[in-house]
């Protein structure tokens, strides 16, 4: 059975180095991978989504309205952004860091309150999670990412040891301990 996990964020957030953790999880466990980064403004701070498409025989990465199985979103809003492409039985793991978007920067809007409260109204099954306290515990405020990839990892049928594999084929050496403690507090948060 084919399954789809988008990872949404903004720029500079590092939704890069968690799909191809991802994507090295997937390709190790036997699946058949096709990946897709588009980027709404790809200069740091514009909305950035990743499509993850796996299974026996994916065509195309592109995942429409009402497919995607799984939804990680790095900011609050992006989640909002986003919740449409959510399965009805979906997974939504999010972190409640909040990143001004350009509108609230220069006045024009303010941040909405209780975005995370309307996405489970919605009816999306959310795990939320402060992922930016367990990265500065891990070793450094850059590992948010590879955090929230642990938390996410819980909701697959992937094995944790691979998933520590793929952490470590796809970081740099001088930065495994820190990054693999990251993936082990995500790990640990996803319950």
């Amino acid at each position: 059975m084919n399954k789809s996990v988008m990872i949404v964020g903004v720029g500079g957030q590092g939704t890069l180095l968690a799909s191809r953790i991802l994507g090295s999880a997937l390709l190790s466990s036997g699946f058949n991978v096709k990946l897709s980064e588009v980027h709404g403004m790809s200069q740091r701070g514009g909305s950035v989504v990743t499509y993850v498409k796996y299974g026996e025989n994916i065509a195309s990465p592109v995942i429409e309205k009402g497919e995607a199985d799984i939804i990680l979103a790095f900011e609050q809003l992006e989640a909002a952004r986003w919740l449409e492409y959510m399965k009805p039985d979906g997974k939504v793991v999010v972190n409640t860091q909040q990143i001004d978007p350009m509108s609230v920067v220069i006045g024009d809007s303010v941040y909405p309150e209780g975005v995370i409260d309307s996405v489970r109204a919605a009816g999306a099954d959310v795990l939320e999670i402060d992922a930016l306290p367990l990265a500065q515990q891990a070793g450094s405020a850059k590992a948010v990412n590879v955090v929230l990839i642990g938390a996410m990892a819980k909701f697959t049928d992937i094995p944790k040891e691979v998933w520590l594999e793929a952490v470590k084929e796809c970081v740099p050496a001088k930065f495994m301990e820190l990054n693999l403690n990251a993936f082990e507090l995500g790990y640990s948060y996803g319950g």
